[in-house]
């Protein structure tokens, strides 16, 4: 195992095995791309040269914003160049995406007073429109990750962090994993069996679909070892059905939250000392160092700028390869 320095705190990344070192390229560096509150769904607007994500949730929690920044500079290292409130409160927003008009879907988690939704708003507009709110009649718990595949469908989780962590009351429904089809409006359950079903994301021609489970960490600050800490894999059929359910990879030090596949396949998660890398059959290659990461996504002109988001500060990655492009 080989850890090498750059600039920041610490060796910046650990390599287990040598094909890692694709991942890193010949250019690897890692910058602070700003120091502020960011936790969770970054995503990357290329026609704005812009990241959004959403803040920290409040004491109590009161709400969560969320956030546009606007970078400067054509190569990497960009400059964070404008911050500003998109939308505030917004009803607990955690995860987010693109669809393939450029539309932002957001997981709104909801309170007390407001239910959860899966949500989309025009950047231009900022107009925000229901997209599912229900499953059956029933109310969904804390929609936590979202993800738009090629046919337009809607593929979701919904863990019950909400009653967990105490700002919504107990579930009205299990802890289920979604497929919603905008078209047709029908919204069908297409995996249980999860503990907290987390992040989501597909391979490149989105012939396997993978969810994390963070059930290990139920309100913030415990951990209960006994509880789910993995990522699992699933065959999707018929573009629709997920078949042949397996362990894909165990995640420690912490727990798996966001999810993200490069062009080749390689599946990365987050974990409490940064991004671990694996390869398509589930084999640790090496981990891009980013303590307190919860959750990350693709950027930049070539994709291939990995940005974190850390709670305090959101630091920036050059690799030697390209994320997937949803569109």
């Amino acid at each position: 195992m080989e850890q090498s320095s750059d600039q920041g705190d610490g060796a910046p990344f650990t390599v287990h095995r040598d094909d890692f070192r694709a991942v890193l390229g010949s250019h690897f560096q890692r910058r602070v791309l700003i120091e502020t509150n960011a936790h969770e769904g970054p995503v990357y607007v290329a026609a704005e040269h812009a990241l959004y994500f959403t803040t920290v949730p409040e004491p109590g929690p009161a709400n969560i914003a969320i956030m546009r920044l606007r970078l400067s500079g054509d190569a990497f290292p960009f400059r964070a160049e404008a911050l500003e409130v998109v939308q505030y409160p917004s009803n607990m927003a955690n995860g987010m995406t693109l669809d393939r008009d450029g539309a932002l879907v957001i997981c709104e988690q909801g309170t007390r007073e407001a239910g959860a939704r899966i949500s989309r708003m025009d950047l231009g507009t900022r107009t925000v429109e229901t997209l599912v709110d229900r499953w059956r009649g029933l109310r969904f718990n804390s929609p936590n990750d979202v993800v738009v595949k090629s046919d337009r469908t809607v593929w979701f989780t919904d863990p019950n962090y909400g009653e967990v962590q105490r700002f919504k009351g107990p579930p009205e429904i299990g802890a289920y994993v979604y497929r919603h089809d905008p078209a047709t409006g029908e919204t069908a359950v297409v995996a249980d069996g999860f503990d907290k079903p987390n992040g989501i994301a597909f391979s490149p021609d989105e012939t396997v679909i993978y969810i994390t489970d963070s059930g290990v960490i139920q309100a913030p600050g415990t951990y209960f070892v006994g509880r789910p800490h993995h990522v699992r894999a699933f065959d999707v059929h018929d573009g629709r059905h997920l078949r042949n359910e397996r362990l894909f990879a165990v995640v420690s030090p912490g727990w798996p939250d966001g999810i993200k596949l490069d062009v080749q396949g390689r599946v990365y998660t987050s974990s409490t000392t940064g991004v671990q890398v694996f390869t398509p059959d589930g084999d640790l290659i090496g981990e891009i160092a980013s303590p307190g990461v919860a959750n990350f996504t693709f950027g930049g002109p070539d994709h291939d700028v990995l940005f974190t988001c850390c709670d305090k500060r959101i630091w920036q990655f050059k690799l030697g390869v390209a994320g997937v492009r949803r569109w």
